[in-house]
């Protein structure tokens, strides 16, 4: 027998048709719905509690994804109501439909603290014009001065657009704690980085670890600084995280993440999660023998180009790293005249 171990594998060549369902374990349902962007699906996963459902994460609200879950609801989660529903972090991808289950079923709402308040002051902040903190972080970043013209005057990205209101009450989890689902007991484990507070569950009972958005298998979740607070360095954050959930990897781990396919290999997961992130700072760095802006840094970051609909989400994590190069005392920055941050290596 060929040993697999050290490998990213995945029992499943294709996923389920959007709101079908593939069962991956005795009790869990593996259902996916899609996303109107260049990452067209988001992964949500049902749990059997004998006359009810848990579900791990909703999808968006929109027409689509609302008939989408009247047919889930009847097939294949056989018309048993959903008592609780779990959200691993704040994107609208994972939260969208949260509301709803709640005002049908009265469940019960079980998140981080962190995750649940941005989640719900999200929804409820509703933006016609870009803010002045926005424009002005857009000026920072040294954005294109076509993108920045055209977005100027555009209604921003809302939250509520896409997200049902959540009602108020929810149940906290954090580091630690022990959560009963499906039959199982889960170690609450915090992510961060991606998403502040970002909730992993592992199972004590068997193999399989919900990761959300926190372990993808063959991409790397965005990492983004934003306006509001524009010197964080969520960078730190994530190779923290990332250094204590690796020590909890298993080859035999079965990971049910937010996007792609499930899949076990988690050790050589973790390495090439860090790996590749310091392999873009080192990258970043050799860039930054001259000044740039965080604009200009797409190139050793993405190794790709990046179009119109990725702009956004490239400007943001070029923030990110550089923000973590410029605190570990790596970089420097002055202001152009333009306001533009330009940032440049030190020695």
């Amino acid at each position: 027998m060929a040993d697999t171990s050290g490998k990213i594998r995945t029992p499943w060549d294709s996923p389920p048709e959007h709101g079908e369902a593939i069962e991956v374990a005795p009790g869990v349902l593996w259902i996916r719905l899609p996303l109107p962007m260049a990452l067209d699906h988001v992964n949500i996963y049902a749990f059997d509690e004998g006359e009810s459902w848990t579900i791990v994460d909703t999808g968006i609200r929109s027409k689509r994804s609302q008939a989408l879950w009247e047919g889930i609801l009847s097939e294949p989660l056989n018309g048993k109501p959903v008592s609780r529903v779990v959200l691993t972090h704040h994107h609208p991808d994972h939260i969208g439909m949260a509301g709803m289950l709640m005002e049908r079923f009265g469940a019960e709402l079980v998140m981080t603290r962190t995750a649940y308040l941005m989640a719900r002051m999200l929804i409820l902040d509703v933006e016609e014009r870009p803010t002045p903190q926005a424009l002005q972080f857009w000026r920072r970043s040294g954005m294109d001065p076509e993108t920045y013209e055209a977005r100027k005057n555009d209604r921003p990205y809302n939250f509520g657009d896409i997200c049902a209101p959540i009602p108020v009450g929810y149940t906290r989890v954090k580091q630690g704690d022990v959560l009963h689902m499906g039959g199982r007991d889960w170690d609450v484990h915090i992510g961060n980085g991606h998403a502040p507070e970002h909730l992993t569950l592992w199972s004590r009972n068997d193999d399989l670890v919900v990761a959300g958005d926190q372990i993808i298998s063959s991409i790397s979740p965005n990492i983004g600084v934003y306006p509001t607070e524009p010197d964080a360095d969520p960078v730190a954050d994530w190779l923290e995280a990332c250094g204590r959930l690796a020590a909890l990897a298993r080859e035999d781990h079965m990971v049910l993440s937010g996007h792609k396919l499930p899949f076990t290999g988690l050790p050589v997961r973790m390495r090439q999660l860090i790996d590749n992130h310091h392999g873009a700072l080192d990258r970043l760095r050799t860039h930054l023998d001259t000044p740039k802006t965080a604009a200009e840094c797409f190139a050793p970051l993405f190794k790709r180009k990046i179009d119109p609909g990725t702009y956004g989400l490239a400007l943001v994590e070029a923030v990110a790293h550089l923000n973590h190069l410029h605190q570990a005392g790596d970089i420097s920055r002055h202001l152009r005249e333009d306001g533009a941050w330009l940032w440049q290596s030190e020695g």
